[in-house]
């Protein structure tokens, strides 16, 4: 590996600063379609691994816990070179993961590359994680490339006919474009798969082999020959006339775009900026030359060289012994190397020009997220919107108490490298809560990178359930008094509409856009011109509007008042539970002259006081979290399955036959759902197949609100009651 290393690295560090031969890439599907196996082929074609191992050597999952397991759990990035008509093109390629506590590291991904392969098992079709990838990809402004994979499945278990299996395929390639075009009708002209284009490759990771529509009129290899070959067991031969690198490849080279021509539909989606200042034009034509703009959508942790960010170059050359801001941070951080990914491996670089993936150690303050910049004052952009949220809670503590320190330095640097997992050191209490995906994320999260990676043996509780706050009605004017009663505030608390709700979570609203475009937008959705023009703060999915008029010291005053709507909703009234979906209208502020007695001590109380006693008169709710379940199975065993998801306070909401097959689909709480895998092994004698998909955060039953809120605030050490609007107003 070592000799093959260093020469891909020279061909790569040839093709680097030619933007036309570049290609970024993400390979993205639901678990089990064969993501990683693929991986390995396109490798062992580049020549980066022997192509007897490919399949078998999972050359991306070098993690140790993703070998045992057997699924990816990080994305991995590697950089390697593939030749088309006799010109070489260097694919910068990200495989990521397909189970759904894993979906933050596609989210992630999508943001670094132009183009994704969408990979999808012809058996299986569509699967919920599909979609998800999918609509990841498009929300980005990432072009998809479709390969159908496990097509010899088709033929050799099915034992479908040579007529029926391009009706079968036809079908796949259909739902995705009905999702495409669903997501993203404004590409669909451009964007629509179509396999006589060759933006649809059909084959078989594990064997090797692939075929589209322009690879048949140059092998002569088409669906007949595929068809023949499968049944005659004879995958080598195929693979050997039709090899998977170069179909798939040839494809991604001819029809996934240049960073170039990429970065002119991407920026105006992930960056808000002005698009016409200097810096904006040299995003948008993705210039070597001048300002360094560098997105880190990932950070490792590498036991010899420290923190590692992973990332897009959109504008610049990266070097060593360079200066950057890094968004959010005063000082500036010095590059201490860069380099290109090769899987477990890093090679390092003298430099590496824009449109690239690069990885650079020495930005201490960067997180998942941040912009590194050669401008102080550089727009960073947009935020990575996850899908899901976390929905589970483990408190850790360490065994041997000499590990304390070690302990909550370990926690920062999880929060730092993976942002789907919220870390909470509560001082009071000295527990330390970790949040996650699903209860797989969180078992990741503590064995490997804390007790394996960083030797700390931890104690884990059993996991709790993540619950919001929110309001059901509205509330006010309240008033909120300062400690020295000579500062007052009045609001007016009511729920977010959900359109709003749904367009910060998208990323179509944020306080990043233009003021002008901020109003529009909020308009456009329903809201009143002078409440549109009034937002001053969005937390989480809560809004401050200041719909006040020539209050005297009010600008000078709304840091502190912001800071006491923060605490306020960080922690709700209810429960202590993070809130979402609250309108905050503060209509009018009495405050002293004298800026002595209007300081944090008095205003932050005041307000946080003033939310608190709103929230519970505007009728606090408690949302939980709801997971939607798919189940695939033999239909003498619905009943069974159906009634697991039935007893757990589930739903159905759809049962489709396919054959002897039924998919069942329903939604239950993430609290009814622990222990699920074994009961649902147990009631369908292990025949069923089933995943969950994040659905969001639905109202508790009225008639479960006061147990689970007195259960949570027992369990946090709260006064066991349920609290009234006079404990937080005088």
């Amino acid at each position: 590996m070592a000799t093959r290393g260093k020469k891909m690295v020279e061909r790569v560090k040839f093709l680097m600063d030619k933007p036309d031969r570049i290609r970024n890439i993400g390979i993205c599907a639901h678990i089990d379609h064969g993501k990683t196996t693929l991986s390995d082929n396109l490798l062992a074609g580049s020549g980066m691994i022997s192509m007897d191992l490919a399949g078998k050597q999972l050359f991306m999952d070098f993690d140790e816990e993703e070998q045992a397991r057997g699924i990816t759990i990080n994305a991995a990035n590697v950089s390697m070179v593939h030749e088309v008509g006799g010109e070489e093109y260097l694919i910068n390629l990200i495989d990521t993961p397909g189970h759904v506590d894993f979906g933050g590291d596609v989210t992630r991904a999508m943001r670094a590359v132009d183009g994704a392969v969408v990979v999808v098992d012809a058996v299986e079709g569509t699967m919920p994680q599909t979609e998800t990838v999918l609509r990841q990809a498009l929300r980005e402004n990432v072009k998809p490339i479709l390969f159908i994979n496990k097509v010899d499945r088709l033929i050799n278990e099915l034992k479908i006919d040579k007529k029926e299996m391009p009706i079968r395929l036809g079908k796949v390639i259909d739902h995705v474009n009905k999702l495409v075009k669903g997501m993203a009708p404004k590409q669909y002209e451009t964007w629509k798969l179509d396999a006589a284009q060759g933006t649809v490759v059909f084959g078989s990771a594990l064997y090797k082999w692939a075929v589209s529509i322009p690879s048949m009129k140059r092998t002569g290899v088409g669906f007949n020959e595929v068809y023949d070959y499968c049944k005659e067991g004879n995958m080598k031969e195929l693979s050997t006339k039709s090899p998977l690198h170069s179909a798939l490849l040839d494809a991604v080279v001819h029809h996934l775009p240049t960073p170039v021509e990429a970065q002119k539909v991407r920026i105006p989606v992930i960056w808000k900026g002005d698009k016409e200042s200097p810096v904006g034009k040299d995003l948008m034509t993705c210039n070597p030359n001048n300002n360094i703009v560098f997105m880190v959508t990932k950070i490792l942790t590498d036991p010899h060289a420290g923190e590692v960010a992973v990332g897009r170059l959109f504008a610049g050359t990266l070097e060593r012994g360079q200066e950057l801001f890094v968004t959010g941070t005063a000082n500036t951080n010095r590059v201490q190397s860069v380099a290109v990914s090769m899987g477990a491996e890093r090679m390092e670089v003298e430099k590496i020009p824009s449109g690239n993936i690069a990885a650079v150690t020495g930005l201490r303050d960067a997180i998942v997220g941040s912009t590194g910049s050669t401008l102080r004052e550089m727009t960073p952009f947009e935020a990575i919107k996850h899908v899901s949220e976390p929905v589970m809670t483990v408190a850790v503590e360490a065994k041997n108490m000499k590990d304390l320190p070690k302990l909550v330095e370990a926690l920062r640097q999880v929060a730092k490298e993976d942002p789907t997992v919220k870390v909470e050191i509560n001082e009071e209490t000295g527990e330390h809560l970790i949040s996650g995906m699903g209860e797989l994320h969180l078992e990741v999260v503590t064995k490997s990178r804390i007790t394996r990676d960083r030797g700390i043996d931890v104690l884990t509780s059993p996991p709790i359930v993540v619950y919001r706050e929110t309001v059901s009605g509205t509330a006010g004017p309240v008033e909120g008094k300062s400690p020295n009663k000579h500062n007052r505030f009045y609001i007016i608390i009511e729920p977010l509409p959900q359109n709003i709700v749904d367009a910060i979570k998208n990323g179509d609203f944020s306080m990043n856009m233009m003021e002008l475009e901020r109003r529009k937008t909020l308009e456009e959705l329903g809201m009143e011109k002078d409440e549109a023009k009034g937002v001053t703060h969005v937390y989480g999915t809560n809004m401050l509007i200041d719909v006040t008029k020539g209050i005297q010291y009010l600008k000078e005053t709304m840091e502190l008042i912001i800071e006491g709507m923060e605490e306020a909703l960080k922690n709700g009234p209810l429960a202590r539970e993070p809130a979402q979906g609250i309108k905050i209208k503060l209509i009018d502020v009495k405050l002293h002259e004298d800026a002595v007695h209007r300081g944090p001590a008095q205003v932050i109380p005041a307000v946080r006081s003033a939310i608190q006693g709103g929230v519970l008169m505007a009728g606090a709710t408690l949302l939980e979290p709801v997971q939607k379940v798919f189940i695939s199975v033999p239909q003498n065993h619905m009943g069974n399955a159906v009634r697991e998801i039935q007893g757990r306070r589930g739903t159905i909401l759809d049962i489709k036959s396919e054959g002897d097959m039924s998919i069942i689909e329903g939604s239950a709480p993430v609290a009814e759902l622990f222990g699920f895998a074994g009961d649902i092994r147990g009631a369908t004698e292990g025949r069923a197949m089933w995943n969950i998909e994040f659905q969001g955060f639905e109202a508790l039953p009225t008639n479960l609100q006061n147990e689970i809120v007195l259960n949570i605030r027992k369990r946090k050490g709260l006064k066991v009651e349920i609290p009234r609007p006079s404990d937080y107003l005088e």
